[in-house]
């Protein structure tokens, strides 16, 4: 039975009015390459974690409206779907990794033409399964709206709450079940973002050592984005993965998004190789000026 509430979560955690909603909405850059990146990877991640039959708690701390119209404005006006999904859409043969990824969002196009994208919310909605549990955090009310109006189709049992997400995830873990993955993908339009998601990753291990934890961030020119992955890597998690995505070159004095990176807490032993695997897609498709690059280190024990 969909359960779907909107309730704060527990008297701690700080609600929208506390909080200023930032100008960043998922909508602008919905199905460019760093969502290629990002659902990719959590598309395998999740194909791993439902394999076993034990419940598992989906937790978005930043989830967004949850699916995108090509059509709208707030996305058709930037259309960086084009230089993402869309370069993959028509293609012949991709690796099972990206052949998967475009299986899930073909889910949201039935007649084959690419027409929405779903986000991170959706794709957990398509995944996951009915002993399975969503939690979706968003501060903007338009797409809070959004995903509450989805959550009550959905077969899986689903809560949405308008509290910051980073005070949300500590508020949910452990998790009852003992398995959790958590996607956190913050807008980083303050610097403080990049000093939170550490603080919020340290705490999770403290209170979750064994939980996947999926952190995208953008790849800047910034002090802030290119330090980052050391300080990530400090925190001392026992297993990682980090995967960077460069169309071009990453360059001190550099504009705009050069790519995107995720650090992934507790992978799935089969992901490196399936992104190993991708390398010359991703490349092919998403940065066919050849100047791109795909890295990936990772940490075992």
């Amino acid at each position: 039975m969909l359960c779907c509430l909107r309730l704060p979560f527990t008297a701690q955690l700080r609600t929208s009015a506390d909080l200023p909603v930032l100008s960043y909405r998922h909508a602008f850059h919905a199905g460019n390459h760093a969502d290629v990146l990002k659902h990719m990877v959590l598309v395998h991640a999740l194909d791993y974690l439902t394999s076993k039959d034990a419940p598992l708690w989906y937790i978005d701390t930043h989830a967004g409206a949850g699916r995108y119209e090509f059509s709208r404005g707030d996305t058709q006006g930037h259309a960086e779907y084009h230089e993402g999904i869309g370069a993959l859409w028509e293609a012949a043969t991709l690796p099972p990794a990206l052949s998967r990824y475009r299986e899930v969002i073909r889910l949201s196009n039935p007649d084959g033409q690419l027409r929405r994208y779903p986000g991170s919310p959706s794709i957990a909605r398509m995944m996951l399964r009915p002993q399975d549990r969503i939690w979706l955090h968003e501060l903007h009310p338009a797409d809070a709206r959004e995903l509450e109006r989805d959550s009550r189709h959905a077969p899986v049992p689903s809560r949405v709450i308008d509290t910051d997400g980073f005070a949300g995830l500590r508020a949910l873990l452990p998790p009852q079940p003992r398995r959790a993955l958590a996607i956190i993908d913050p807008s980083y339009e303050m610097d403080s973002d990049y000093r939170a998601v550490v603080d919020a990753l340290r705490d999770a291990l403290e209170r979750f050592s064994s939980g996947v934890y999926l952190l995208w961030y953008p790849l800047l020119a910034s002090r802030e984005s290119r330090r980052l992955p050391e300080r990530l890597e400090a925190l001392g998690a026992q297993k990682w993965l980090h995967a960077q995505l460069l169309l071009r070159p990453l360059q001190a004095g550099g504009a705009g998004l050069l790519g995107s990176g995720m650090f992934v807490i507790n992978p799935p032993w089969t992901l490196r190789a399936a992104l190993e695997d991708c390398r010359s897609a991703l490349l092919e498709h998403l940065a066919p000026g050849g100047e791109g690059s795909l890295e990936i280190t990772s940490r075992e024990s």
